[in-house]
Order: structure tokens, then C-alpha cells, then sequence
């Protein structure tokens, strides 16, 4: 089997490096901008935590990185990645723009390298579990490189095509779910405000045509004021953003994704950045947060 590295150990690298180790996958190296962050997981997982980047890529045949966005991705490859990167194959997991995508597998071949985007639609827990979605943009020849290692992460896969375009999906697919959770919020607010019992509304929720995926994942949690973190407030104003520069490069105007990124964008400046998605139901509350 390839060793693995992994570049970003937060909660998602984090729970995707201990599910390929306890697969029989050999963990070879991990690195983090968290330094002590990556020394515990890789006590752990009995691996090295790479000093640079360039120790990661050494020790490495598969580099599999999930940072936070277009700046992160830069720096890494810019920083000492693609050093000794000849033969090795980056699986690059950030939600990022699809740009950033191509100009990483750019960088990569230039190096002698092989580059695939494989963006996630799952959460912690499937990380852990090896049950997320994954939407594949790269060569295939690269895919099929991937795929036994991709299998053992996810229950399902999405092979879209060319490299960039697993990103807009991921891009649309995220922008869909903040206007939904934006909805949510907003319907459960006003019924809040009107006395009405939100177990019973949810519930009819589920039964008509307001129901969605994150009625389920999210809906209790807005009544119940449980904003543990899964996708932070944060990564949706970003991911948002991302969809809306792709719209604005096709001349579509967008009014409810930019509504709910100004949403998103209030809870990021109002400190609340760092709270699930959910926490958005925070806003529209009566009562429960009033601006700085």
C-alpha cells in the first residue's frame, strides 16, 4: 500500500488520517499549522509529525491535504510541497475555488506530480466512519489511481470530470444548503415569535414542501440553541462566496445566495463565526442576540 501524508489534521484531516490507519493504510507523516495539534494525532497514530512540508512529501507517496481555503492552498504548494514530488499523487480535499484546483494540478504535473480534487459533502462523523460523499474532478487515469484509497473514505463517490468542475459543484451544492439553513432559521424564528410550538412545526415541516436535509440536521438544533460546531458560520460565508463569484463570471444575478452570505458574513463580524451553520438561527430569533 502507498503511505499516506496528511497536510491539515484539524477535525476533518484529523478523523480521515485515523480511518485509513485503522484500514490498514500506512500513515506515514502529518503536518499542521497547529504544530501540538499535529504532534498528538501523530503519537496516535504512531507516525511522524513532519517538521516542513518537504519532510511531509519525503516521507509520502499519497499527500492528501484539507486546509481552509485559496490562500492556505497556496501556501502549502508554494511553501516546500511539491519539493521531492516526483511520482506523488495529491488528493486535495479543501473546498476551495475551482480555479485554485487547476492552478494546484498545474503546479503538480510541472513537478512531475499528479493532482485530483476530491470534494467532500459529509461531516466529522463520516469522516471517521469512512461514509462521505466525495464529488472527483481531475484526470481519470489520476482517479483511478485514487480510488482504492477514496473507497475507504467514502460510501459514496462522484466522478464529475475535468479538474475544477467537482468545485463548482461542491460550490452550488453548498450554496443551496446556507440558503436552506438562512430559511430555516427565518421560518422558525417567525414561528417562535407567534407562539407556536417548534417541535410540532417541524414536524409538519418534514411532511410538506418545506422540508429539507437540514430540517433533519439542523432544525432541533436551532430551537435548542446547539450550535456545536460540524460546518462553522465561517466556511459557509466563504463557500457562499465562492458560488457568487462563479455567478457574477456568468453574469446571474443571485439575490437569495447574496442574502445569505450577508447573513453569514454578520455572524462572522457580530463573533459568532466560529458556531455550526446553525447558529444563524441566532439572528433571527427574537431576542436572543442583539448587534455590537
Amino acid at each position: 500500500m502507498e503511505k499516506i501524508g496528511f497536510v491539515g489534521v484539524g477535525r476533518m484531516g484529523a478523523n480521515m488520517a485515523r480511518r485509513l490507519k485503522e484500514q490498514g493504510y500506512t500513515v506515514a507523516a502529518v503536518y499542521d499549522v497547529n504544530a501540538e495539534g499535529a504532534k498528538t494525532l501523530a503519537t496516535e497514530l504512531g507516525c511522524e509529525a513532519a517538521a516542513d512540508l518537504k519532510a511531509l512529501t519525503k516521507a509520502s507517496d499519497v499527500i492528501i491535504t484539507v486546509v481552509t481555503d485559496d490562500k492556505a492552498m497556496k501556501s502549502i504548494f508554494m511553501g516546500g510541497l511539491l519539493s521531492r514530488a516526483k511520482g506523488k499523487l495529491f488528493i486535495n480535499c479543501a473546498t476551495i475555488s475551482p480555479a485554485m484546483h487547476v492552478w494546484v494540478e498545474q503546479k503538480a504535473e510541472k513537478a512531475g506530480a499528479q493532482s485530483l480534487e476530491a470534494c467532500m459533502a459529509s461531516s466529522i462523523t463520516q469522516a471517521r466512519q469512512g461514509t462521505l460523499y466525495l464529488m472527483l474532478g481531475g484526470k481519470e487515469e489520476v482517479f483511478n489511481r485514487a480510488k482504492p484509497i477514496l473507497e475507504k473514505l467514502a460510501a459514496s463517490m462522484r466522478y464529475v470530470g475535468p479538474t475544477g468542475k467537482a468545485a463548482q459543484v461542491k460550490a452550488l451544492v453548498n450554496m443551496v444548503m446556507n440558503i436552506n439553513t438562512a430559511g430555516l432559521a427565518e421560518g422558525l424564528g417567525l414561528g417562535a415569535a407567534l407562539g407556536l410550538d417548534l417541535a410540532m412545526l417541524r414536524e409538519v415541516f418534514s411532511q410538506t414542501g418545506a422540508n429539507s436535509r437540514v430540517l433533519a440536521t439542523d432544525g432541533e438544533d436551532m430551537q435548542n440553541r446547539d450550535h456545536s460546531c460540524f460546518f462553522s458560520a465561517s466556511h459557509a460565508a466563504k463557500d457562499s462566496g465562492i458560488a457568487l463569484k462563479l455567478g457574477k463570471e456568468q453574469g446571474l444575478n443571485l439575490p437569495l445566495a447574496t442574502a445569505t452570505k450577508k447573513q453569514y458574513d454578520k455572524m462572522v463580524t457580530e463573533g459568532l463565526g466560529e458556531l455550526d451553520k446553525s447558529g444563524i438561527a441566532e439572528l433571527t430569533f427574537k431576542g436572543r442576540h442583539v448587534s455590537k
